[in-house]
């Protein structure tokens, strides 16, 4: 790859950085400039969540504090995370490319339609006393939603965060940016187990030169976004969340 086109996937993987820590679906900016470039879209996939990995950090740390009081439930969430990530990197490995990305958009589609109606779910399912732990039933819920987004992201990581985001938001009752905090280190876990299988089991398809630049990138990003992310309202950030969402819904479908 020539000097100026690792200079647009720096770009890129700052981009990337940002939004991640935003919203999620990153992914959307690196993969395709990856494979416009020539980079084998497998090979695109896999370098480009190694790259992610730090932004992922940067992005996590610059939401620390939102995290605090969250760990009763995602001490549950993580290992579903966890375990989905391992299913999806190695189906990435073993599944036709397509498997996924045909159901993405009804995915993208739905996960936007849940950020939109959140609040309004939220007052339809609220309990009676707000400091109730959540009922087994969602908790349950919560973790298999976890788990199957952790097996997508594991495969594709494009716009996992923004189906994190809509899952929690219909089953916690919590702050939008709590809530993003929580996606942010949900994601993280993500790449970062896809990042060590793909590291195990597949050293020779990863191109070092990108996964590099993209760290780079995203390192920077990931705590741009995260500055710039905790001083929105919830409903700037929805917003941004939905414009995101369909950007990455079009050039989905026109790809």
């Amino acid at each position: 790859m020539a000097g100026w086109e690792l200079l647009i996937v720096l770009a890129a993987g700052v981009g990337a950085g940002f939004i991640n820590s935003l919203v999620g679906s990153g992914t959307l900016i690196t993969f395709p400039t990856l494979v416009a470039f020539g980079v084998p879209p497998v090979t695109a996939t896999i370098s480009n969540a190694i790259g992610l990995v730090a932004g992922g950090i940067s992005g996590t740390w610059g939401y620390r504090r939102e995290l605090s009081g969250q760990f009763d439930r995602l001490r549950w969430q993580m290992p579903a995370s966890v375990a989905g990530a391992l299913v999806g990197a190695f189906l990435l490995l073993h599944l036709p490319e397509t498997v996924f990305e045909t159901i993405v958009p009804v995915l993208l589609v739905l996960a936007l339609a849940l950020v939109v109606l959140q609040p309004r779910i939220q007052r339809w399912t609220a309990p009676a006393d707000d400091a109730a732990p959540a009922s087994t039933g969602r908790m349950a819920a919560l973790v298999a939603a976890t788990f199957a987004i952790g097996v997508y992201g594991g495969y594709f990581t494009a716009a996992q965060g923004i189906l994190l985001v809509a899952a929690m938001g219909v089953l916690v009752h919590d702050d939008l940016q709590r809530l993003n905090a929580a996606k942010n280190l949900l994601s993280l876990l993500v790449n970062v187990v896809a990042a060590a299988f793909y590291l195990a089991v597949a050293f020779d398809r990863i191109d070092w030169p990108v996964a590099g630049v993209i760290a780079v990138g995203s390192l920077v990003g990931g705590a741009l976004g995260a500055r710039f992310g905790r001083g929105l309202s919830p409903t700037a950030l929805r917003t941004i969340i939905v414009v995101v969402g369909t950007i990455g819904l079009w050039r989905l479908l026109t790809t």
